[in-house]
């Protein structure tokens, strides 16, 4: 139970550090030298919080790889997908065509494979 606790732990972590790094890109003010902006960029909190977010995710996942085999790990990083479509939907309100949820689908049956 803890290896699928730490697995979801690593995924959601790596999908809120995306989602955190998109966000913080969408709503930094930029101005200045493209020296300036690239630090208005690289220190803004948004943008912080997904590097933090990803240093979490790459510590779970390294204490996972020394656990689990890769190819039972890596398959089921792709639940990353099915999430970050969710966050697209509610938070950044993206159309998501029908074509990604099928895909979604088949994703999601694959992952029920893997782990039965």
């Amino acid at each position: 139970m803890l290896k699928y606790t730490l697995i979801l732990t690593n995924i959601v972590c790596l999908v809120l550090g995306q989602t955190a790094w998109k966000y913080g890109l969408e709503n930094v003010q930029l101005h200045g030298s493209l020296i300036q902006k690239f630090f208005q960029i690289v220190f803004s909190p948004f943008i912080l919080l997904g590097f933090a977010l990803y240093i979490i995710a790459t510590v779970i996942w390294m204490y996972l790889l020394s656990k689990l085999p890769l190819s039972f790990l890596y398959p089921l990083q792709s639940l990353a997908y099915i999430l970050a479509m969710f966050i697209a939907l509610f938070l950044f309100k993206e159309q998501i065509p029908v074509s990604r949820w099928i895909g979604a689908g088949v994703i999601m049956f694959g992952i029920y494979i893997i782990v039965r």
